[in-house]
Formats: C-alpha cells, sequence, structure tokens
C-alpha cells in the first residue's frame, strides 16, 4: 500500500445536517506523498484514470459531473483545476468563472447565470466559484445584495440567507435525479499561508498580476468569511451534492486529495462502453468485409 492509497475521501466530507465549525477542520495534514518525486508520480497515476474514467463517461453519455470550487484568494483554486484535470479532453469539458454579475445578470434571480453554464450529459462541467458567491460574498457585503433588483422586502427579510440555501439545495437535488453528479470543494487556507502566497504575489514578478489592492480589502473581512461559509457548508452540504473541506496550507497535498474524490466520485457511478446490438454488429462485420477488400 502506497501513501496516496491511503486517502479516504469520507475524511473531509461534511455529512449532511453537521454544524461546520472551520477551526476544527485542519488547513494542513500529514502529505501523502514523501518527496516531489513521488508526489508528481501519484498525481501522474490519478490523472490517468481520470482521463480514462472521462472517456468512458463521454462514450456512455448518461450522467454530467458538476465540479464547485469554492475559496478565499491564494487557496489554489485555479492550480488545483490545472494540476488535476490536466489530462481530461478539453472537448468533454467546461471551466466557467464567476465574475462580478453585469446589468443583464442582476435582472433574473440568483441562480440564473449558473443553470446556463450547466454541464451537458458525458460532460465535466467545473466551476472556479459559482452560484455560491450569493451566499458567500454577498452576505459579507450587504451592499452587492442591495444592488440586486429584488423587492426591498426581500432585500430587508431576516430569512433570504435560508431562503437561498433552500433553493440551492432544491436546484442540486433536481440536477441529481436528472443525472448531474455534484461534488463542491471548500479550499481550507489559513489567514497565515494566505499572507505568506500574497507576499510571493508581490516579491515573485511574473506573479505580480495575481495580486490587486482589493486583496488585501476582502482579507480584512476574514471573520466574515469564516463565518458566511461554516454557514454555507452546514446548510447545503447533502447526501448527493456534499461539500469536501480540503486542507489546502500544502498545495501538493490538496491537488492528491482532490483527484482521489473526483475519481471516487467518477467510480461510484460504474459506467461501462455502451455495448453493439446483435445488429450493429452485423452491420460492422459488414463494413469491415468491404474496408478489407
Amino acid at each position: 500500500m502506497t501513501q496516496a492509497d491511503t486517502i479516504h475521501s469520507k475524511d473531509y466530507r461534511v455529512h449532511a445536517g453537521d454544524k461546520v465549525k472551520l477551526k476544527h477542520w485542519p488547513t494542513r495534514v500529514d502529505p501523502y506523498y514523501g518527496s516531489k518525486s513521488q508526489y508528481k508520480e501519484i498525481l501522474e497515476n490519478h490523472v490517468a484514470q481520470l482521463s480514462a474514467q472521462q472517456h468512458m463517461h463521454y462514450a456512455s453519455n448518461q450522467y454530467a459531473v458538476l465540479l464547485i470550487f469554492q475559496a478565499m484568494d491564494a487557496a489554489g483554486k485555479d492550480g488545483a483545476i490545472r494540476h488535476v484535470m490536466s489530462g481530461i479532453n478539453p472537448q468533454g469539458c467546461q471551466v466557467f468563472s464567476s465574475k462580478h454579475p453585469s446589468a443583464t445578470e442582476l435582472q433574473h434571480d440568483f441562480l440564473w447565470r449558473g443553470t446556463r453554464n450547466l454541464p451537458e450529459r458525458g460532460h465535466i462541467g467545473i466551476f472556479n466559484r459559482s452560484y455560491y458567491e450569493e451566499v458567500l460574498i454577498a452576505r459579507v457585503h450587504p451592499e452587492i445584495l442591495r444592488s440586486e433588483s429584488l423587492p426591498d422586502a426581500l432585500k430587508r427579510g431576516k430569512d433570504v440567507w435560508h431562503e437561498r440555501y433552500r433553493s440551492i439545495r432544491h436546484l442540486e437535488q433536481h440536477l441529481h435525479c436528472n443525472g448531474t453528479r455534484i461534488v463542491k470543494f471548500y479550499l481550507h487556507l489559513s489567514k497565515e499561508e494566505q499572507r505568506k502566497r500574497f507576499l510571493e504575489r508581490i516579491d515573485e514578478p511574473e506573479k505580480n498580476w495575481k495580486f490587486s489592492q482589493a486583496d488585501l480589502i476582502e482579507r480584512k473581512f476574514w471573520p466574515q468569511y469564516m463565518k458566511a461559509y461554516e454557514k454555507c457548508l452546514s446548510a447545503t452540504s447533502t447526501k448527493n451534492a456534499p461539500w469536501y473541506v480540503i486542507p489546502a496550507d500544502d498545495k501538493k497535498n490538496a491537488r492528491l486529495i482532490i483527484s482521489r474524490i473526483v475519481l471516487d466520485t467518477f467510480e461510484s457511478l460504474k459506467m461501462s462502453y455502451p455495448k453493439a446490438s446483435a445488429q450493429r454488429r452485423r452491420e460492422l462485420l459488414d463494413i469491415r468485409k468491404e474496408l478489407a477488400k
């Protein structure tokens, strides 16, 4: 048994009904690799398995898979997506990043722009931030909620967040019942590790583009974000659309854990390649005879 074989998805899963206190969830765990070369070997193995699973997923065309990534700035979402999904055929995968909503998007319900980008059967959809921003950043910054074209009574109502959690749960249950499998990752970064990564972005010229003054401003709201994430994870992690809290202080370890969870998700689908009917086999054999002449 290798160190990677000891990665158990359930260790990082938020079970339905759990009341999450992030201070009780580690931002760093013992590494599942012993060296950089071993990390690369394990990740390459996971990537190869994911590539094979995706090929079967695309061919069977029965399920859709939606991966959602949420985190504080500098937690490593982009790198995790890039490394873990590096062997995936782009033809069957799409990545969407949630930016500030446009004027058109603000005229619709908060789930509208997310549902427009849902993956079709046989495909993988990746949301780098998602509709969950509407119960995270919008909760930390009430002015965002006020900018949405909602009736005043809804904006001021104490139940707005509970209603949004319920809407999300209902949407995700609807998707599950129609063949979409949803896996949600919260990359759990410590405030100290974020500080170090921000300094790297300032000190290393090739990383300057990753840092802005807005990042520093958002860092000041760290306690409010932690509270918003706790409420969100507690309210929206369900049996069919679970959240996984990924220790993110070690980027390499985080990628290995994420890739293992994604693999477990695909393997649970018990997919197989479509089998040709007897008539189809006869057609193929006739075609083969023609090609062999």
